[in-house]
């Protein structure tokens, strides 16, 4: 069974040039980040109607392999950065139901 370990993130930006400035700060660390071989998934989505809002999903192969992310280079400088545009953070981390998921790597025989 897997247990992969997930999370979403809500970026509230403060004005539209920072938002982008994040976008581009994003842009900069993304190739990188899919490089990260325990990152499965790393989504950034901007919801409907809110274009000061980013809303990053991210699952990683376990807690381990999250760990390995927030210690790469690329991450640090993107926490670090990324302050200078927000107004808000909020992350939740996140525990799988695996008996009512869908996605590659669960179809049945």
């Amino acid at each position: 069974m897997f247990t992969g370990f997930a999370l979403t993130v809500r970026f509230t930006l403060r004005d539209g040039d920072a938002a982008l400035r994040f976008d581009a700060l994003v842009a900069e660390v993304v190739e990188a980040i899919r490089a990260e071989p325990g990152t499965l998934v790393y989504v950034v989505h901007t919801p409907v109607d809110e274009p000061l809002t980013r809303v990053f999903y991210e699952l990683y192969a376990d807690r381990n392999a999250f760990g390995a992310h927030e210690d790469q280079a690329h991450t640090r400088h993107f926490l670090k950065e990324r302050e200078q545009f927000l107004t808000s953070t909020d992350v939740v981390f996140l525990n799988e139901m695996t008996e009512l998921s869908k996605r590659p790597g669960t179809e049945g025989p």
